[in-house]
């Protein structure tokens, strides 16, 4: 699922509340506020690509994610490495603990998060 930067920053929102009415999601934005129908074409366009749904209160509707914020994020990384690194995890893991400034600290903590999996991983 591909989305939009206001479609990411509106699930965000939804993400963090986990849901919402309009007047909910519109207190969220930071000044200036978009308009209320911006933020209504936001939410018809997520829900007509399955990413959000709502129930109904009246006139009112409730709106909630159908995507996972973890499952979103994964999918993204995946499309990435396909993209730049070759379908290659490995390339990606090469290229993102040599380009970023990542401290020591961070590289041991990523050693260990590594190495945990690896324990869960054997038959």
């Amino acid at each position: 699922m591909n989305l939009s930067n206001g479609e990411e920053q509106l699930m965000n929102y939804l993400w963090e509340k986990g849901s919402a009415f309009m007047k909910d999601l519109l207190e969220a934005y930071p000044e200036p506020k978009p308009a209320p129908t911006t933020v209504a074409t936001l939410l018809k366009r997520l829900t007509d690509k399955g990413a959000v749904s709502y129930k109904v209160f009246g006139n009112s509707r409730e709106y909630y994610p159908e995507v996972q914020k973890s499952q979103y994020f994964s999918d993204k990384v995946n499309v990435l490495i396909k993209t730049f690194f070759n379908d290659s995890p490995s390339q990606f893991a090469s290229f993102f603990t040599k380009e970023t400034d990542l401290s020591q600290k961070e590289l041991e903590s990523l050693k260990s998060i590594i190495e945990e999996q690896i324990k869960t991983k054997k038959p």
